[in-house]
């Protein structure tokens, strides 16, 4: 049976458990009384959420609501059965529910349009939605460091914003609040929890098929300058930390 988080001799998880406590608490993610939606999409990083959430659930000095919601959005051999299981046998409250948004998907855009936005547009309304149904005043979603990075060169070179993924946001509403506990967390960490768990991965079929999206060529392009430069995600950690306006354009920081 899965456990809920690793084995003692699993040294790393104390150092990821640490990182991600000391993130909820620098950004007040996690409160006393809190609801929180654990959104599973299946892949890695939420699946580790899950487990480092249920860990922290137990350490806390305080109490909270946690409970794991996946969306099923139609995707072909998406095998949901397997993530019901795990949640059985982390004996969690659990919601695993088909909101078919891949038909809408692909009926809306034309070939060769990326379908990330619509993708992601239409399950976070989605998300929304059950979590005020169900209670819940927060959502985690599972973005580590990477993703961060990424999104911020992203928005430099194809959108041109000065932007990236924030610890925590309240929606327009004002009604409930994205918290991303692993985002002080990298990748590879992420990666190795998952092996050595063996978590049951559901790959996003959709997105694994488009080779050319943008945010793969970042992806790259990071990797690359990683391998000239090791210590660039310390640097963009700090970046994110350091915002400067007066040394930016925006006028409405003079």
């Amino acid at each position: 049976m899965i456990q809920a988080y690793p084995r003692k001799t699993y040294r790393p998880f104390r150092k990821i458990l640490k990182t991600v406590g000391a993130t909820c608490a620098s950004y007040k993610l996690i409160e006393p009384g809190d609801r929180i939606m654990v959104a599973v999409s299946g892949g890695k990083d939420s699946l580790c959420m899950l487990s480092i959430l249920i860990a922290l659930q137990k350490k806390a000095p305080f109490s909270f609501e946690i409970f794991a919601f996946t969306l099923d959005q139609g995707q072909p051999d998406f095998a949901a059965h397997k993530l019901k299981d795990h949640f059985a046998s982390l004996e969690i409250e659990n919601y695993v529910e088909l909101h078919d948004t891949f038909t809408i998907v692909q009926e809306k855009l034309e070939e060769n349009q990326t379908q990330c936005f619509l993708c992601s547009r239409l399950r976070r309304g989605i998300l929304y939605s059950r979590a005020r149904e169900l209670g819940a005043n927060k959502i985690a979603l599972g973005h580590h460091s990477d993703d961060a990075f990424q999104t911020l060169l992203l928005n430099f070179f194809f959108s041109g914003r000065n932007a990236s993924i924030p610890p925590l946001l309240l929606n327009d509403q004002g009604d409930v609040t994205v918290i991303r506990p692993l985002i002080e967390l990298d990748e590879s960490a992420l990666i190795d929890m998952a092996a050595h768990m063996q978590m049951p991965i559901l790959p996003c079929n959709v997105c694994g098929s488009q080779e050319n999206l943008q945010r793969q060529r970042i992806k790259r392009l990071l990797l690359a300058e990683e391998q000239l430069n090791p210590s660039v995600r310390s640097s963009m950690k700090k970046a994110l930390k350091s915002i400067q306006p007066r040394h930016l354009w925006d006028k409405n920081y003079e």
